[in-house]
């Protein structure tokens, strides 16, 4: 039998791996950070699940939920795997070959994703993407409209002290000098929105986003106003 041709890796990883054969990769973010996020995020077995990962990028998390028992994982990007990103699709095809995975993917944009089109999901992941958007709602809305039970959302928090829901626009470049960044709610109003779309139990990490919240894989700022990320549950 011909040794397996891997895809060749990408010059610059967004997501560190550690490959069955012993080799690592390090990526922007740190791989004993990214299996602590897991452990948050994952927190029971996905034995039998179909699951949706909305900006998969690497696929380290499309990845972990088939490790931990998924049926079915769709991994979707287009910003990162051929959009403006400073990204590209090479480090999850790489990754999927060492891996021998069976997680399928899909080029496809944010605001593309339809029920007609893809399904629905047990389970659907929208991490580190409702900051990047221009419509938070409506993109919450729809990746809603594709789960039937778990929700789960990272992202950037802010405006934690304020007691209605809120969202708060950043200036251009504010938000580690990213043009793309553009809102971050605080947790009222992840709560508001997803019970609107249907979803009836919730649970945050960190529990308190206060001066304690931070994390090793927490995004840096310039300045400490009390802004933090945040992993958000949410269960129909």
């Amino acid at each position: 039998m011909p040794p397996q041709v891997l895809p060749p890796p990408p010059d610059r990883w967004f997501h560190s791996f550690a490959f069955p054969d012993g080799q690592q990769v390090q990526g922007v973010k740190a791989l004993d950070a990214l299996q602590d996020e897991a452990a948050e995020i994952f927190p029971d077995r996905l034995d039998g699940k179909r699951v949706l990962d909305i900006g998969a990028w690497d696929g380290f998390f499309s990845f972990e939920a088939e490790r931990r028992g998924a049926a079915d994982v769709l991994a979707t990007d287009h910003f990162c795997w051929s959009g403006t990103g400073w990204g590209d699709k090479r480090g999850f095809d790489h990754a999927h070959a060492r891996f021998g995975s069976s997680v399928r993917s899909l080029d496809l944009d944010i605001p593309d994703h339809r029920v007609s089109d893809l399904g629905s999901f047990d389970m659907v992941l929208l991490l580190g993407v409702l900051y990047h958007v221009t419509d938070p709602y409506n993109i919450l809305r729809s990746a809603a409209a594709l789960c039937t039970d778990h929700l789960v959302i990272e992202t950037v928090t802010a405006l934690r002290h304020e007691p209605a829901p809120a969202m708060r626009l950043f200036t251009e470049l504010e938000l580690d000098r990213d043009p793309t960044n553009f809102w971050a709610p605080n947790i009222l109003a992840l709560r508001e929105m997803c019970r609107r779309f249907g979803f009836t139990r919730f649970a945050v990490t960190p529990e308190a986003l206060d001066n304690r919240g931070w994390r090793r894989w927490a995004m840096p700022f310039r300045n400490k106003d009390q802004r933090r990320r945040a992993i958000f549950h949410a269960w129909r």
